[in-house]
Protein backbone atom coordinates (compact mmCIF):
# COMPACT_ATOMS: atom_id res chain seq x y z
CA UNK A 1 0.00 0.00 0.00
CA UNK A 2 1.40 3.39 -1.06
CA UNK A 3 1.65 6.01 1.68
CA UNK A 4 -0.58 9.00 1.16
CA UNK A 5 1.17 12.34 0.60
CA UNK A 6 0.98 14.86 3.40
CA UNK A 7 -1.10 18.01 2.96
CA UNK A 8 0.88 20.73 1.20
CA UNK A 9 2.32 23.50 3.34
CA UNK A 10 1.99 27.16 2.31
CA UNK A 11 5.12 28.36 0.57
CA UNK A 12 6.85 31.63 -0.25
CA UNK A 13 9.45 32.02 -2.98
CA UNK A 14 12.49 34.12 -2.14
CA UNK A 15 15.18 34.60 -4.77
CA UNK A 16 13.80 31.68 -6.78
CA UNK A 17 13.86 29.25 -3.81
CA UNK A 18 10.52 28.01 -2.42
CA UNK A 19 10.37 28.06 1.38
CA UNK A 20 7.74 26.47 3.60
CA UNK A 21 6.04 29.11 5.75
CA UNK A 22 6.49 27.42 9.11
CA UNK A 23 7.84 28.23 12.55
CA UNK A 24 10.46 26.07 14.22
CA UNK A 25 7.80 24.17 16.17
CA UNK A 26 5.72 23.65 13.01
CA UNK A 27 8.80 22.40 11.17
CA UNK A 28 9.44 19.81 13.89
CA UNK A 29 5.78 18.76 13.74
CA UNK A 30 6.17 18.24 10.00
CA UNK A 31 9.26 16.10 10.58
CA UNK A 32 7.23 14.00 13.03
CA UNK A 33 4.55 13.55 10.37
CA UNK A 34 7.17 12.52 7.80
CA UNK A 35 8.59 9.95 10.21
CA UNK A 36 5.15 8.49 10.88
CA UNK A 37 4.49 8.32 7.15
CA UNK A 38 7.55 6.08 6.88
CA UNK A 39 8.59 6.99 3.33
CA UNK A 40 12.21 8.13 2.80
CA UNK A 41 12.31 11.93 2.58
CA UNK A 42 14.68 14.79 3.27
CA UNK A 43 14.66 18.30 4.68
CA UNK A 44 16.71 21.28 3.51
CA UNK A 45 17.77 24.04 5.90
CA UNK A 46 18.59 26.74 3.36
CA UNK A 47 20.68 29.75 4.30
CA UNK A 48 21.89 32.55 2.01
CA UNK A 49 24.77 30.38 0.81
CA UNK A 50 22.31 27.69 -0.28
CA UNK A 51 20.21 30.29 -2.11
CA UNK A 52 23.35 31.41 -3.94
CA UNK A 53 24.23 27.82 -4.86
CA UNK A 54 20.63 27.29 -6.03
CA UNK A 55 21.19 30.10 -8.53
CA UNK A 56 24.68 29.03 -9.61
CA UNK A 57 24.86 25.22 -9.52
CA UNK A 58 22.79 23.42 -12.17
CA UNK A 59 21.91 20.39 -10.01
CA UNK A 60 20.82 22.24 -6.86
CA UNK A 61 17.35 23.30 -8.11
CA UNK A 62 16.45 19.63 -8.60
CA UNK A 63 17.60 18.84 -5.07
CA UNK A 64 15.44 21.70 -3.79
CA UNK A 65 12.43 20.66 -5.85
CA UNK A 66 12.42 17.09 -4.51
CA UNK A 67 12.77 18.05 -0.82
CA UNK A 68 9.78 17.41 1.44
CA UNK A 69 10.48 20.43 3.64
CA UNK A 70 12.50 23.58 2.86
CA UNK A 71 13.34 25.83 5.80
CA UNK A 72 14.67 29.39 5.84
CA UNK A 73 17.86 29.20 7.89
CA UNK A 74 18.92 32.78 7.21
CA UNK A 75 17.66 36.11 8.51
CA UNK A 76 18.16 37.94 5.17
CA UNK A 77 15.78 35.41 3.59
CA UNK A 78 13.11 36.13 6.19
CA UNK A 79 13.56 39.89 5.82
CA UNK A 80 13.29 39.69 2.04
CA UNK A 81 10.09 37.62 2.31
CA UNK A 82 8.53 40.35 4.44
CA UNK A 83 8.60 42.71 1.45
CA UNK A 84 6.01 40.51 -0.24
CA UNK A 85 2.49 39.48 0.68
CA UNK A 86 3.51 36.01 1.94
CA UNK A 87 6.15 36.61 4.62
CA UNK A 88 7.96 33.78 6.35
CA UNK A 89 7.07 33.70 10.07
CA UNK A 90 10.63 33.31 11.37
CA UNK A 91 14.07 31.94 10.76
CA UNK A 92 14.24 28.18 11.35
CA UNK A 93 17.86 27.51 12.26
CA UNK A 94 19.24 24.00 11.97
CA UNK A 95 21.40 24.68 15.01
CA UNK A 96 18.22 25.12 17.08
CA UNK A 97 16.25 22.44 15.30
CA UNK A 98 18.72 19.71 16.26
CA UNK A 99 17.75 20.10 19.94
CA UNK A 100 14.05 19.99 19.12
CA UNK A 101 14.56 16.84 17.07
CA UNK A 102 16.46 15.21 19.93
CA UNK A 103 13.62 16.14 22.29
CA UNK A 104 10.99 14.63 19.97
CA UNK A 105 13.13 11.53 19.44
CA UNK A 106 13.48 11.18 23.21
CA UNK A 107 9.71 11.34 23.68
CA UNK A 108 9.02 8.70 21.03
CA UNK A 109 12.23 6.71 21.63
CA UNK A 110 13.19 7.22 18.00
CA UNK A 111 16.69 6.55 16.78
CA UNK A 112 19.03 9.16 15.27
CA UNK A 113 22.04 8.31 13.11
CA UNK A 114 24.85 10.90 13.28
CA UNK A 115 26.93 11.03 10.10
CA UNK A 116 29.78 13.40 9.30
CA UNK A 117 31.89 16.06 10.95
CA UNK A 118 35.49 15.96 12.12
CA UNK A 119 36.64 12.82 13.90
CA UNK A 120 35.05 12.67 17.34
CA UNK A 121 32.63 15.57 16.81
CA UNK A 122 29.63 13.43 15.86
CA UNK A 123 30.26 11.22 18.89
CA UNK A 124 30.44 14.18 21.27
CA UNK A 125 27.31 15.68 19.71
CA UNK A 126 25.35 12.42 20.01
CA UNK A 127 26.42 11.81 23.62
CA UNK A 128 25.53 15.34 24.75
CA UNK A 129 22.08 15.10 23.19
CA UNK A 130 21.62 11.66 24.74
CA UNK A 131 22.58 13.09 28.12
CA UNK A 132 20.05 15.92 27.81
CA UNK A 133 17.32 13.80 26.19
CA UNK A 134 17.75 10.29 27.70
CA UNK A 135 14.97 8.62 25.71
CA UNK A 136 16.69 9.41 22.42
CA UNK A 137 18.25 6.36 20.80
CA UNK A 138 21.69 6.69 19.19
CA UNK A 139 21.28 4.46 16.15
CA UNK A 140 24.76 5.08 14.83
CA UNK A 141 27.74 7.44 14.88
CA UNK A 142 30.08 7.76 11.94
CA UNK A 143 32.69 10.28 10.78
CA UNK A 144 33.72 9.04 7.34
CA UNK A 145 36.88 10.30 5.61
CA UNK A 146 36.68 13.57 3.64
CA UNK A 147 36.75 11.86 0.27
CA UNK A 148 34.41 9.87 -1.91
CA UNK A 149 34.04 6.36 -0.54
CA UNK A 150 34.95 3.38 -2.66
CA UNK A 151 32.02 1.26 -3.92
CA UNK A 152 32.79 -1.32 -1.24
CA UNK A 153 32.95 1.31 1.51
CA UNK A 154 29.70 2.89 0.32
CA UNK A 155 27.94 -0.46 0.28
CA UNK A 156 29.10 -1.13 3.85
CA UNK A 157 27.96 2.32 4.98
CA UNK A 158 24.57 1.85 3.33
CA UNK A 159 24.17 -1.45 5.16
CA UNK A 160 25.06 0.08 8.53
CA UNK A 161 22.53 2.88 8.11
CA UNK A 162 19.74 0.59 6.86
CA UNK A 163 20.31 -1.96 9.63
CA UNK A 164 20.34 0.77 12.29
CA UNK A 165 16.57 1.28 11.75
CA UNK A 166 17.07 4.99 12.47
CA UNK A 167 14.09 7.30 12.07
CA UNK A 168 16.29 10.37 11.53
CA UNK A 169 19.62 10.65 9.69
CA UNK A 170 21.56 13.81 10.55
CA UNK A 171 24.31 14.63 8.06
CA UNK A 172 27.16 17.11 8.55
CA UNK A 173 29.07 17.11 5.27
CA UNK A 174 29.01 20.82 4.55
CA UNK A 175 27.09 22.64 1.85
CA UNK A 176 26.20 21.62 -0.81
CA UNK A 177 28.02 18.30 -0.37
CA UNK A 178 25.57 17.18 2.31
CA UNK A 179 22.47 17.99 0.28
CA UNK A 180 23.93 16.28 -2.78
CA UNK A 181 24.84 13.19 -0.77
CA UNK A 182 21.37 12.93 0.75
CA UNK A 183 19.68 13.41 -2.63
CA UNK A 184 21.82 10.64 -4.11
CA UNK A 185 21.36 8.12 -1.30
CA UNK A 186 18.19 8.77 0.71
CA UNK A 187 15.79 6.51 -1.17
CA UNK A 188 17.87 3.37 -0.87
CA UNK A 189 18.84 4.04 2.75
CA UNK A 190 15.20 3.86 3.82
CA UNK A 191 15.46 6.40 6.67
CA UNK A 192 12.19 8.35 6.98
CA UNK A 193 13.88 11.76 7.38
CA UNK A 194 17.39 12.90 6.41
CA UNK A 195 18.68 16.40 7.14
CA UNK A 196 21.97 18.16 6.38
CA UNK A 197 22.68 20.31 9.44
CA UNK A 198 26.04 21.88 8.67
CA UNK A 199 27.86 23.14 11.75
CA UNK A 200 25.21 21.97 14.21
CA UNK A 201 27.31 18.99 15.31
CA UNK A 202 30.12 21.38 16.26
CA UNK A 203 27.78 23.70 18.14
CA UNK A 204 26.32 20.86 20.22
CA UNK A 205 29.71 19.24 20.79
CA UNK A 206 31.22 22.56 21.87
CA UNK A 207 33.92 22.62 19.21
CA UNK A 208 32.38 25.80 17.76
CA UNK A 209 30.33 28.58 19.33
CA UNK A 210 27.13 30.13 18.03
CA UNK A 211 26.89 33.88 17.92
CA UNK A 212 25.21 35.59 20.89
CA UNK A 213 21.46 36.10 20.53
CA UNK A 214 21.81 39.80 19.80
CA UNK A 215 24.05 39.02 16.80
CA UNK A 216 21.50 36.49 15.57
CA UNK A 217 18.58 38.92 15.88
CA UNK A 218 20.25 41.60 13.76
CA UNK A 219 21.25 39.06 11.11
CA UNK A 220 24.97 39.29 11.89
CA UNK A 221 25.65 35.69 12.96
CA UNK A 222 27.66 35.30 9.76
CA UNK A 223 30.07 38.03 10.93
CA UNK A 224 30.60 36.32 14.27
CA UNK A 225 31.28 32.98 12.61
CA UNK A 226 33.56 34.57 10.02
CA UNK A 227 35.75 36.07 12.77
CA UNK A 228 36.00 32.64 14.42
CA UNK A 229 37.28 30.93 11.25
CA UNK A 230 38.38 33.64 8.79
CA UNK A 231 40.55 31.47 6.53
CA UNK A 232 37.64 29.18 5.65
CA UNK A 233 34.66 31.51 5.94
CA UNK A 234 35.84 34.88 4.61
CA UNK A 235 35.81 33.70 0.94
CA UNK A 236 32.40 32.08 1.41
CA UNK A 237 30.78 35.09 3.06
CA UNK A 238 32.34 37.45 0.53
CA UNK A 239 30.63 35.42 -2.21
CA UNK A 240 27.37 35.46 -0.24
CA UNK A 241 27.58 39.25 0.19
CA UNK A 242 28.20 39.76 -3.54
CA UNK A 243 25.24 37.52 -4.36
CA UNK A 244 23.01 39.35 -1.88
CA UNK A 245 23.95 42.73 -3.35
CA UNK A 246 23.26 41.47 -6.86
CA UNK A 247 19.92 39.95 -5.82
CA UNK A 248 18.83 43.19 -4.15
CA UNK A 249 19.75 45.21 -7.24
CA UNK A 250 17.67 42.85 -9.39
CA UNK A 251 14.78 43.17 -6.92
CA UNK A 252 14.96 46.95 -7.17
CA UNK A 253 15.08 46.90 -10.97
CA UNK A 254 12.01 44.66 -11.11
CA UNK A 255 10.20 46.97 -8.71
CA UNK A 256 11.06 50.04 -10.76
CA UNK A 257 9.98 48.30 -13.96
CA UNK A 258 6.67 47.37 -12.32
CA UNK A 259 6.11 51.10 -11.93
CA UNK A 260 6.74 51.56 -15.68
CA UNK A 261 9.99 53.39 -14.99
CA UNK A 262 12.60 50.78 -15.92
CA UNK A 263 15.06 50.93 -18.80
CA UNK A 264 13.22 48.24 -20.75
CA UNK A 265 9.89 50.01 -20.22
CA UNK A 266 11.37 53.30 -21.43
CA UNK A 267 12.79 51.61 -24.53
CA UNK A 268 9.38 50.11 -25.31
CA UNK A 269 7.77 53.54 -24.91
CA UNK A 270 10.34 55.09 -27.21
CA UNK A 271 9.78 52.47 -29.89
CA UNK A 272 6.02 52.84 -29.68
CA UNK A 273 6.34 56.57 -30.27
CA UNK A 274 8.35 56.17 -33.47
Amino acid sequence: MTAQPLPALPRSTVWEVPFDRVTLDEAVERVEALIRRGVPSYVITANLNYVMLHAQESDVPTITEEADLILADGQPIVWRSQLGDQPLPERVAGSEMIYKLAQVASHHRWGIYFLGGEQGVAESCAKRLKRDYPGMVISGIESPPFRQLSPEEQTAQDRRIRESKAQILLVAFGQPKGERWIHQHYKRLGVPVSIQLGASFDFVAGTARRAPKVWQKVGAEWAYRMCSDPQRLVPRYASNAAFLASALVKDWKRKVESWGMGIEANERDSQSQR
